[in-house]
């Protein structure tokens, strides 16, 4: 499992980790520091997923994540918010990227949201891929919907 350790104000009530129950399972569950589940996230079929409030229940529906391309070289996920004034067929969220090298950046509209990268440190020859950086630009979102769209990005395959 990766190492996530974003960088917030002291006042953001930060997300640390996110539980895969086990390999064949479908759901993983984002806890808070506290280790009470923010978001629990399903793998709807080959290539969606869904994200409900809370945790186990499928009540409280956030998202809806399809996978729009699928390439050795680049991955694109549509992202809709249920609840959102919008039309179905435009995502309220893209996201685009490399999962291998864990890049990967969230679009709104025309305005970049969030990009991951590498962790890379001066004179190292190998950049271990189980470490990254999470930029997160200022504007109205949700800290803990991001994490969920990296980990469904970088971990959902």
């Amino acid at each position: 499992m990766a190492t996530w350790t974003p960088v917030y104000p002291a006042a953001v009530p930060i997300p640390v980790n996110f539980d895969k129950l086990s390999k064949s399972s479908s759901k993983r569950v984002l806890l808070d520091a506290s280790g009470n589940p923010l978001i629990t996230v399903f793998r709807d079929g080959k290539g969606s997923w869904q994200g409900f409030k809370g945790g186990d229940s499928r009540e409280d529906l956030i998202f809806r994540v399809k996978r729009n391309v699928k390439k050795l070289t680049r991955t694109e996920l549509e992202v809709f918010l249920v609840g959102e004034i919008s039309r179905e067929s435009t995502p309220d969220f893209k996201m685009k990227g490399f999962a291998f090298q864990r890049s990967c950046t969230i679009y709104r509209s025309d305005s970049i949201v969030a990009q991951t990268s590498l962790m890379y440190k001066l004179h190292q020859i190998y950049a271990g891929r189980s470490k990254f950086r999470l930029t997160i630009f200022p504007g109205p979102v949700d800290y803990s919907l991001i994490a969920s769209l990296i980990v469904i990005f970088l971990y959902g395959q």
